[in-house]
Formats: C-alpha cells, sequence, structure tokens
C-alpha cells in the first residue's frame, strides 16, 4: 500500500534548517547534486529523483531552493514530482548520450541561475555530495565563483537529515515492514538447488507487490565460496544444504530505504559460521540494548568492539554496530570509534553487523528508531540462528 506523498510543509521545513546554518557560517548557497543511484538530496528537498538525466538543488542561504534538471523530457518529469516552485534546465545535466532536441532545447548556464537564486556576488559556495558532484558544473559557474571560497559542506545535508520528523516515521516504518515481509516470503519459500537470482526474484517480486517502489540498492543472494564478500552479487550458483548463505534486501518505499540481512542453511550449518553467526546475534543484541538518546556514539562502539574482541574478532569486522539510513541506506551517523555525536530522539540506524573470517562471511542487520524511552525495532524477524 502506498501512503499519500508528504506534504510540501515537510520540504519547506527541511530548506529552512539548511538556510539557518547556511547563514550560521556565512554561506551563500548550497549546490547538491543528485542521479538515479545517489538521488537522495534532490528527493530530500524537492521530492523529485531524475533517472536518466541529472539534478542540482540550489539552496540560497534566502529564498526559494531551486531545482535544476536537464530537458526537455526530465523538465516536465520534475514539474509533475518537485515540490518546489522554481525549477530551471541547465544542458550539462542531460543524459550521457542525449538525442537531437527537436525543437532545440535551450537552458541556462549554473552561473546565471545560482545568481539569480542568491541575488548577490558570491563569496562563499557550499558543494555537497562533493565526491560526485562533477567539475563541470563548477566551471560552468564561472564568473559567479571567481574569488569566492568553495566549500564542501556534506555535512549540512547530513545533520539536516539525521533527526527525522514525526511526519516522516509513517513511511519509514512501511519501508522497512515490507523489507521484512520479503524476508519472511524468502525464507519460508527457499529450497536447496533454488539458484541465488530465484531467491533473490522472492524477495524482489514479494516487495514490488507489497506497494515498495524499488530497491535501495541492489539486493542479493551469496552462498558458499561467494559469502566473504562484503558487497556481491546473485549469480546462477544453486544452493546447497549444509553451507551458509546470506540474503541482502532492501525496500525503498516513498524515499525511504527499509534494509535487512540474515544468514542461514539448510540443515547443519559449518561450525565456524555458525560461530561468526552466534557473535554477530551477540552484537547485535547488545547494540539494540545500547543504542538509546543521551548516549555517545563512540561508547556504543567501545563495546562492541569489546565484544569481537573477546572471542578474537577484532580484525574480521569493516565498520562499527550501525550507521544512520533515511532516504540513502547509509546516511551518516556511524557509530566508530571517532564519531562525534550524541545520539537523540528520532535518529534512525541500521544495525550492520558485519563478520568474515576469511572462509565465512555473514551480515545480520535490522532497523531500529530511537525514541524518548530507548528505539523502536522495526525489523526482527528470526533474529536468530536460522537452519532451515
Amino acid at each position: 500500500m502506498r501512503l499519500d506523498p508528504l506534504p510540501s510543509s515537510e520540504f519547506d521545513r527541511r530548506v529552512k534548517v539548511v538556510q539557518k546554518e547556511l547563514q550560521t557560517r556565512g554561506i551563500d548557497v548550497l549546490l547538491g547534486y543528485s542521479s538515479e543511484n545517489e538521488s537522495a538530496t534532490s528527493r530530500y528537498f524537492t521530492g523529485f529523483w531524475p533517472f536518466f538525466d541529472f539534478a542540482v538543488v540550489v539552496i540560497p542561504s534566502k529564498g526559494d531552493a531551486v531545482l535544476v534538471t536537464g530537458g526537455p523530457e526530465s523538465l516536465e518529469f520534475a514539474q509533475e514530482f518537485s515540490t518546489v516552485p522554481v525549477i530551471k534546465v541547465n544542458p550539462l545535466l542531460v543524459e550521457t548520450s542525449p538525442p537531437e532536441w527537436v525543437p532545440e532545447v535551450s537552458g541556462e548556464s549554473m552561473e546565471k541561475i545560482v545568481l539569480d537564486a542568491v541575488g548577490k556576488k558570491l563569496r562563499k559556495i557550499g558543494i555537497a555530495n562533493w565526491n560526485i558532484f562533477p567539475h563541470i558544473l563548477l566551471e560552468d559557474l564561472g564568473k559567479a565563483a571567481a574569488g569566492a571560497e568553495i566549500v564542501v559542506v556534506d555535512d549540512i545535508v547530513l545533520k539536516a537529515q539525521s533527526v527525522k520528523s514525526d511526519v516522516e516515521i509513517p513511511y519509514i516504518i512501511e519501508a522497512y515492514k515490507i523489507t521484512e515481509q520479503a524476508m519472511r516470503k524468502a525464507l519460508e519459500q527457499a529450497r536447496p538447488g533454488m539458484r541465488e537470482w530465484e531467491l533473490e526474484a522472492i524477495a524482489r517480486a514479494e516487495m514490488i507487490t507489497a506497494g515498495a517502489e524499488g530497491t535501495p540498492y541492489p539486493a542479493w543472494v551469496c552462498s558458499g565460496p561467494t559469502t566473504p564478500l562484503s558487497l556481491c552479487r546473485s549469480t546462477n550458483r544453486a544452493v546447497k544444504e549444509n553451507e551458509l548463505i546470506q540474503f541482502t534486501f532492501g525496500a525503498k518505499f516513498m524515499g525511504y530505504c527499509g534494509n535487512m540481512c540474515r544468514a542461514f542453511s539448510f540443515g547443519t550449518m559449518p561450525p565456524p559460521a555458525r560461530k561468526l553467526l552466534e557473535v554477530a546475534l551477540e552484537a547485535v543484541s547488545y547494540t539494540i540494548d545500547t543504542v538509546k538518546p543521551g548516549i555517545e556514539a563512540t561508547s556504543v562502539f567501545d563495546g562492541y568492539y569489546n565484544i569481537l574482541a573477546g572471542y578474537g574478532y577484532e580484525n574480521s569486522t569493516l565498520y562499527g554496530p550501525a550507521h544512520g539510513t533515511g532516504h540513502s541506506e547509509v546516511e551518516g551517523l556511524w557509530l566508530a570509534k571517532e564519531a562525534d555525536f550524541t545520539i537523540e530522539p528520532n535518529m534512525l540506524f541500521n544495525v550492520d553487523i558485519w563478520l568474515c573470517d576469511g572462509t565465512y562471511g555473514l551480515r545480520i542487520e535490522d532497523g531500529i528508531l530511537t525514541t524518548k524511552a530507548g528505539v523502536r525495532e522495526l525489523t526482527g524477524y528470526r533474529r536468530e540462528v536460522i537452519e532451515l
């Protein structure tokens, strides 16, 4: 079931949160970049996410936010789905191999678009999504950027996203509900001899039927020799009895990312894999019990590290026990050794435990939402040693 779209007031609120921070830091404008794969910034601030073409969000420190995309198809697309009143076309934001448009497409340079939005000479420009922001767009700022200081402001966007509003919560809950429903169906229908991609297809079909718009990342099933890979793809390999199998699924629901991971076996799980799983489950329980408002993120990591060290697995993981999520599957807020934040109500985390001993690898992942009293568990189906 799809819910009604978020009200436009929610997007206005988000823009104002960012503008307040821009004013505090003396930054004239923020530019954020989005593609179909990395759509979170444009969707979070304008409700629009591109495909084929690309998008830039322009947020001046005062005034209206502007959505910029390629045209003409994406202009019409954005006019239908975006919540911001001002939409511009920049020819550099069209797809990699665009057609020869009939009639000819006209657009504006980033220089003109940004100066019109800000209304004054630029002294400091903030760039979000810095590691994917195209150099050619910075060049297109031309004279507008001449003499201006360019600063990276990914932290401003992540800070705005870090605490969810009450309006967002129903969409988040539904994303995880659909994800768990898909995990349940896939585990119930899984049989030895099925291909990895067939098992993935069960989950994908269930998610789409339940109202998901897609997945936040390519879901996958891996088994046997590929389980040590932290990232993988489903293959044509038939899963076997008495081996480790990994399910990694997530539903994207109206912009919000659900996620859930389970390791299991048909019959007896190999003893080293079972040991890994038992330690991972202990770490998940510890994290859920420990995360609550007022707790320093670093202290959660310290306890997690101590659990792993007690079993000799301190070097068998890649990162801390949880990370923020929302419009992107990973949205900052890593509970890590050097984390510098205090947990607040309405923060959304994926408890994400990855362990690998070189022969076996597995991930147990569940969503939790912090509340004033502690946490609300968003997924939890069969958080146990699963031997089917």
